[in-house]
């Protein structure tokens, strides 16, 4: 079961990220650094903010939604989610204050309501494990946001226009979704459930909405110490790093979390960490391979995927953020399952402030003195140190397992791969596509081979119990139904 959500949450999010590949690739020629940067810096803010409006459910609706025992927490979340957009101009305020604008902080605040609601809508299904209407809403998200931007882009490209573009992509996915996500939903005002939903969510929320701000600090820093050109510049390296390498892990994850809660409610402890310790072997064996193929080809992709005016800080700092990506991954979408089994949502809160404030000490103090890569070196030693504090964090709350044997193959393997990438890169002698479809073909195929050799993640045994379970359907198919 794990490998079925997981295989059709991965296909959703590399369809997803290819259509976002495509974005980056059309908007960093059609609009200009100031523009592209102004769009980042707004989609940036809105993370954010979507963040904080959002959070206040993610436990109720994977701990409650997630039984599929009959429990609707549905009307509770929509009218929790109503109050809390209440703190709409308290968001506009601080935007302008970031630097944003008036006229740019209503459409990114506009913009944060959209992905909120959306992202509700989208855990609401995905807590149920159904994965294809998660893939329809993630695929619809991302097609409009390539769509309607281009059609920006046509008309007027400005970064104003293209922010208010993206809002409409997002609530053109959530009327796709609003039937299977709130079909039958009664809004809820209990005074007394909403407060209790407040209490309990307030550390999760407060955690998650500084983890929002220590992902985007680097840009603002930038934005104010350099400009909004350059702050586009890195950006747009940071979302191809962030687009190429974070979904695929997001997708296992996805899957794992749900289950994890089932299991640790129906099995107990023992089985949780059972699964636990595949579902880590799988995140790492998906994350450390792809982090480091990217970083060793990520020149040939920013000469590829960016316009001319972004790639020359592409190269420099892609490499530098893939590595961080790996510790960030690990943190977010393994370690981060142990607080929520313990429902010890104050380590979220904990974790997030040694990360944030790494994050903005090491962007204030390396941005000033090596500029723009220094953002990206900032970044790597805020998601390093954050790991290390979640990992010492959830020695406290579930012992989440680490199996060092099987982790350290994954490591063996991926760096053998990375090696064998780098070596062939230095006697390619052709265009940049071309040395990217090569070089990404031979770390797959060495890798996938390594796999095999090591039996990572039970590759083998996954494999033969994949054919035998087709040559039954085949048998079956061949006999056809008895009479």
């Amino acid at each position: 079961m794990l490998i079925g959500q997981a295989s059709i949450n991965l296909t959703a999010n590399i369809l997803s990220a290819l259509l976002g590949l495509l974005s980056v690739f059309v908007f960093t020629r059609l609009f200009s650094p100031h523009d592209y940067g102004t769009y980042l810096l707004g989609t940036g803010f809105a993370s954010v903010i979507s963040v904080f409006l959002a959070g206040w459910f993610r436990n109720l609706v994977l701990s409650g939604h997630a039984r599929n025992d009959g429990t609707d927490v549905r009307g509770l979340v929509a009218s929790g989610f109503l109050l809390s957009c209440l703190t709409a101009p308290i968001a506009y305020g601080l935007g302008v204050l970031t630097g944003l604008g008036a006229a740019a902080a209503v459409a990114a605040i506009a913009l944060s309501i959209a992905i909120a609601f959306f992202d509700l809508t989208q855990d609401l299904i995905r807590a149920r494990l159904r994965a294809f209407a998660v893939m329809r809403g993630t695929l619809v998200r991302s097609a409009g946001v390539l769509c309607l931007g281009v059609l920006v882009a046509l008309v007027s490209p400005t970064g104003l226009v293209l922010l208010l573009s993206s809002t409409a992509a997002c609530l053109i996915a959530i009327l796709v979704q609003s039937r299977t996500a709130w079909r039958g939903t009664m809004m809820v005002f209990d005074r007394a459930d909403l407060a209790a939903l407040a209490r309990q969510g307030l550390p999760l929320t407060v955690s998650l909405t500084l983890l929002a701000v220590s992902s985007v600090a680097d840009r603002f820093v930038i934005a104010n110490l350099v400009g909004a050109a350059d702050a586009g510049r890195y950006v747009a390296a940071l979302d191809l790093v962030r687009q190429t390498l974070m979904l695929p892990a997001m997708s296992a994850a996805a899957a794992f979390f749900p289950l994890a809660v089932q299991i640790h409610a129906r099995k107990g402890n023992a089985a949780v960490r059972s699964h636990l310790a595949e579902c880590v072997e799988l995140l790492f064996s998906i994350t450390l391979p792809a982090a480091l193929g990217f970083a060793m080809i990520s020149a040939h992709v920013a000469n590829v995927v960016l316009g001319a005016d972004f790639r020359e800080i592409a190269a420099q700092t892609m490499p530098i953020v893939a590595v961080a990506v790996i510790f960030q991954i690990l943190t977010q979408q393994y370690l981060h399952a142990s607080f929520l089994l313990s429902g010890r949502n104050s380590f979220y809160l904990i974790n997030t402030a040694s990360i944030i404030v790494a994050n903005v000490i090491l962007s204030c103090v390396l941005v000033e003195s090596h500029g723009t890569v220094g953002a990206a070196w900032a970044r790597l030693g805020a998601d390093a140190i954050g790991f290390l504090c979640a990992l010492v964090l959830s020695r406290s709350a579930f012992p989440v397992p680490l199996p060092a044997g099987r982790l350290a193959l994954v490591m063996i393997a991926a760096l053998i791969m990375a090696l064998m990438v780098g070596a062939l890169d230095r006697h390619l002698h052709v265009g940049d596509l071309t040395a990217c479809i090569v070089l990404a073909c031979t770390g797959f195929c060495s890798y996938a081979a390594l796999c095999w050799l090591f039996d990572i993640s039970r590759l083998r045994g996954r494999l033969k119990s994949g054919v035998a379970l087709l040559r039954t359907k085949r048998a079956n198919l061949t006999i056809g139904p008895s009479p």
